[in-house]
């Protein structure tokens, strides 16, 4: 991720947001849309990455804003 970028996260029952490199939640929600809805505003108004991990921690999903600043070049 690079510096900055907002991570939506599970722990301890409930969804999470926090910026890369932070140790405490900057948000927390009670369900994965929600919580999802917040993270992407927050990465969209700061211009970074949004990484959503699955309930096991793994990544799930990646998005870049804005759109332009994405490092691949295909659609989607």
């Amino acid at each position: 991720m690079a510096t900055g970028d907002i991570e939506t996260y599970y722990e301890d029952g409930q969804w999470k947001n926090r910026p890369e490199g932070n140790q405490r939640a900057s948000s927390t929600h009670d369900t994965k849309a929600d919580a999802q809805s917040q993270g992407r505003e927050t990465a969209v108004d700061h211009g970074v990455e949004h990484v959503i991990k699955k309930q096991d921690g793994a990544i799930g999903e990646k998005n870049t804003y804005p759109r332009a600043r994405d490092p691949r070049d295909i659609e989607g």
